[in-house]
């Protein structure tokens, strides 16, 4: 995922969690905001209660190589914060892919 796609400014986090629809799972809960660029941007929220930075790292990764390959799933005027769950940690990479394609 390129930079530009991403959403790293608390502010903007904050703005798309609290005001956008959401859906979510037992695994995810994906939160998404109407803009007027052409291009999507994408946000990862792992807590600090799923684990430490090695394991909050990994799932980043994770989930960044599921949007790359799942790209055509995403809508191109929207923005998107994956907020990640504890119970994810007990999936596969297989398993979060497709709980993830399922959400979306």
């Amino acid at each position: 995922m390129k930079k530009n796609e991403r959403i790293k400014k608390r502010i903007e986090f904050d703005e798309i969690i609290k005001t956008t629809k959401s859906s979510k799972n037992s695994f995810f809960v994906l939160h998404f905001k109407e803009k007027k660029e052409e291009t999507s941007r994408f946000g990862i929220a792992v807590g600090t209660k799923i684990g430490n930075a090695v394991i909050r790292n990994k799932l980043k990764r994770q989930i960044r190589e599921i949007i790359q390959e799942e790209k055509n799933l995403f809508k191109k005027d929207l923005d998107y914060i994956i907020m990640v769950r504890k119970p994810c940690l007990d999936l596969t990479y297989k398993q979060m892919k497709e709980k993830l394609t399922q959400l979306i």
